[in-house]
């Protein structure tokens, strides 16, 4: 019997009968207190967080909400079995489970304010009109893995064990991978490139080299296109860093140039009359801004005239309208006056 006793006081320690039902009320009563704040308290919370515009609280409360009765059970034990006399090993034992706790609830808050941060971020892009979830998802699972990453080091670190080898470790590592992957990094590192200095963003009218496109994702590696033909273009991030890119969709206007030829036999008040129709035409249309209009020179086959106006959009299809509008009035504007349109031609004189 002696032995059982001396086993029952190793374990639970020397404490009397009153330490114990000191600490089964401070159980009780932690425990009834983490209950009601879990049930009652956050309801209130929330309640009051509705009527506020932040959003922030509501990160908060959705925080205090994810965390699982366990973790209020085990504190309530931790805080009751503090203040009774256990042996060390016990204790320890019941600092590390706490300690997992901790770090494991931190970790979480903090991914939820990043994940919260991101989120605000991406709804003030959209209502500016710009795309960039999919980079912002990537964002997203890199801060989260790097959250992840120091929360085990922490751990480790408080368990007693030596993390500097592994630190070391890593990095050799990460050299080795980082050289067997430098193609992927480099499309990776250039993403982010193309996100925060923007040359690009989903939603653009791109031209690159012989191609071009609307961008419809900008991924880790690669960026897709959408062509004119309706396929799909896959160009890596890197090619897209280190090449010259003409993105329409950032002109605020579009400088047009366009040139017509008339016949050799129109007189030179025809011309000055041309001149004049021309510039009144543009003058007169909608969303063109007339920049000038010049007989230019004398062709092989015509007398060319030289356009310059400026149309108000970046939008393709508007421009088009404009310069149909525009080419039609000019013709029927000219063929009034007599005029002829050149064409390519060749006159051959013969001697007799």
């Amino acid at each position: 019997m002696a032995d059982y006793k001396g086993v029952f006081n190793s374990i639970l320690g020397n404490n009397t009968s009153s330490d114990y039902w000191t600490a089964f009320l401070i159980f009780g009563g932690l425990f009834i207190f983490f209950k009601l704040f879990d049930s009652y308290f956050i309801y209130v919370l929330k309640k009051a967080a509705k009527k506020t515009k932040s959003t922030w609280d509501d990160v908060i409360i959705d925080f205090l909400e994810g965390i699982s009765w366990p973790f209020f059970a085990y504190l309530a034990f931790y805080f009751a079995a503090v203040s009774l006399e256990l042996p060390q090993i016990i204790s320890s034992i019941s600092w590390y489970i706490l300690l997992i706790f901790l770090i494991y609830y931190a970790a979480k808050g903090l991914i939820n304010i990043s994940n919260h941060s991101f989120d605000k971020y991406k709804e003030k892009r959209n209502k500016q009109g710009k795309e960039g979830e999919s980079m912002i998802s990537v964002m997203k699972f890199i801060l989260k893995l790097i959250i992840w990453s120091i929360a085990l080091l922490m751990l480790l670190s408080n368990f007693g064990i030596n993390i500097t080898p592994l630190i070391a470790s890593a990095g050799v590592a990460g050299i080795a991978i980082g050289l067997a992957l430098q193609n992927v990094l480099g499309d990776l590192f250039s993403a982010f490139a193309i996100y925060f200095d923007k040359p690009i963003e989903e939603g653009d009218f791109i031209i690159i080299g012989n191609d071009m496109g609307v961008v419809k994702n900008i991924g880790i590696k690669t960026t897709r296109l959408e062509a004119l033909g309706g396929q799909e273009l896959v160009v890596s991030n890197s090619e897209l860093t280190s090449i010259r890119i003409n993105n329409y969709k950032k002109m605020n206007k579009r400088r047009v140039v366009f040139s017509f030829g008339v016949e050799y036999k129109t007189s030179v008040a025809q011309l000055k009359k041309i001149k004049k129709i021309v510039e009144k035409i543009i003058n007169e249309l909608e969303g063109a801004d007339l920049d000038r209009v010049h007989f230019k020179d004398f062709g092989d086959s015509s007398l060319n005239f030289e356009v310059v106006y400026y149309v108000g959009t970046a939008d393709y299809n508007k421009y088009m309208n404009i310069q149909e509008e525009m080419n039609l009035k000019i013709k029927e504007q000219v063929e009034k006056l007599g005029v002829g349109f050149a064409f390519p031609s060749r006159t051959i004189y013969m001697d007799k």
